[in-house]
């Protein structure tokens, strides 16, 4: 069956819509735990970095706080993904739909609150006298994009595997607590040994990251570290729609 450009806009709006308000149900705080968790989390890590390891950084705060906004937004997504399909069942086995786009709703509803946390982020600028750079208006919406194609392909990819291989669920959080200290959130890419600096570049994330940073800091995009985040984001969403495709046909009976 074939839709509409209009059919597929409208489902991730309708999708979208249910996220959020399945996520804020009976929440007094609300939008406040968002910004809220990794917030202290920049708190505890300033404590054990800054004021007990006495780490050499200035800013530090900020810092941290640059990477764990869109960290937050990309284990939020991937970890809520591994279950998206089991979540829905209902509508899995009953509605005929691009299902598909419920990890993709997913995705969709953390970069909303991530968008939110940018004022968070601008905050700092102020509060620790750093300049605001016209980069902005291109650099941000060009790395959320990458950022939404590239978590949406791996959601699908995790989400997809999860209905078969119901340990993946377990798996998943114990890859992202490890991928969480490789990746350069609490602390420099220069901090790391040169042995190990392609374990960095090898993992697309933590390119985001540093260009996340380099942009909020100091107003630039690295070219390469774009391109190379570009290519990983086309390869991934392939695997994801290449995984999602050969098995999407045994949802209904496997849910």
């Amino acid at each position: 069956m074939k839709f509409s450009i209009q059919y597929y806009i409208d489902l991730a709006v309708v999708l979208t819509q249910k996220e959020l308000k399945a996520r804020y149900k009976n929440s007094f705080l609300g939008y406040l735990w968002s910004i809220g968790n990794p917030l202290v989390f920049a708190a505890v890590f300033y404590v054990a970095f800054k004021v007990i390891m006495k780490i050499e950084m200035e800013d530090y705060p900020f810092f941290v706080v640059t990477g764990l906004f869109p960290w937050q937004w990309f284990s939020n997504s991937v970890s809520s993904s591994s279950v998206v399909f089991l979540k829905n069942t209902s509508m899995v086995k009953k509605v005929n739909f691009a299902k598909n786009f419920l990890p993709l709703a997913t995705t969709f509803s953390d970069m909303i609150h991530f968008v939110l946390s940018i004022p968070i982020v601008f905050v700092l600028l102020v509060i620790y006298h750093r300049p605001f750079h016209l980069s902005y208006v291109y650099g941000i919406p060009l790395l959320l994009v990458l950022q939404l194609l590239l978590t949406y392909g791996l959601c699908l990819i995790v989400s997809t595997i999860t209905l078969f291989f119901r340990d993946m669920e377990r798996l998943i959080l114990i890859i992202l607590m490890l991928l969480f200290y490789v990746t350069p959130i609490v602390y420099p890419e220069q901090m790391v040994p040169a042995h190990f600096t392609p374990l960095i570049y090898a993992n697309p994330q933590a390119l985001l990251i540093i260009n996340w940073r380099s942009l909020l800091f100091n107003g630039t995009i690295v070219p390469e570290l774009f391109l190379a985040t570009c290519a990983y984001t086309a390869l991934v969403l392939a695997m994801g729609q290449f995984v999602y495709r050969k098995l999407c046909y045994r949802f209904a009976e496997i849910v």
